[in-house]
């Protein structure tokens, strides 16, 4: 089952080489949104996002696994189903990048302009987090 909102069924691309292309993309995503699960400052949500729209583009079955994935899915179900992340998800993504870039920044980091760097990337992903919609608890998954 394909999941998004209101456009109907995803049309996967016919070019065999564009689809092996999408499909090495998603899977190079996933092992990135792994990596930030434990390296400081690298967001897991935007590669999770960007591996599930080149699955929809190119593998059913993949499109599929990561989908309904015990931890990943959720996530994903929301922004797809309904557009957004819930509070929850968004507020523990932020902590995340702010407990993480001291650790970052002060404590493996001596040059200047590497701090000012990481400052910079911790900003514009909590920027990219502070703009993706934000469900409302209405619309709070059961269970």
């Amino acid at each position: 089952m394909r999941y998004g909102r209101g456009r109907g069924h995803v049309r996967q691309v016919k070019n065999e080489v564009l689809r092996l292309i999408l499909i090495g993309v998603g899977w190079v995503s996933i092992v990135c949104a792994l990596l930030g699960l434990f390296l400081p400052l690298v967001p897991s949500v935007p590669f999770l996002l960007l591996a599930v729209f080149c699955f929809s583009r190119s593998s059913e079955k993949f499109h599929h696994w990561l989908v309904e994935h015990r931890h990943f899915g959720p996530l994903l179900k929301d922004y797809l189903v309904h557009g957004g992340i819930s509070v929850r998800a968004k507020a523990a993504a932020i902590c995340a990048v702010w407990i993480s870039f001291p650790v970052s920044a002060f404590w493996l980091v001596q040059s200047s302009w590497a701090q000012v760097l990481l400052l910079a990337i911790a900003a514009g992903v909590t920027v990219c987090l502070v703009l993706i919609p934000t469900l409302p608890a209405s619309l709070k998954r059961k269970g």
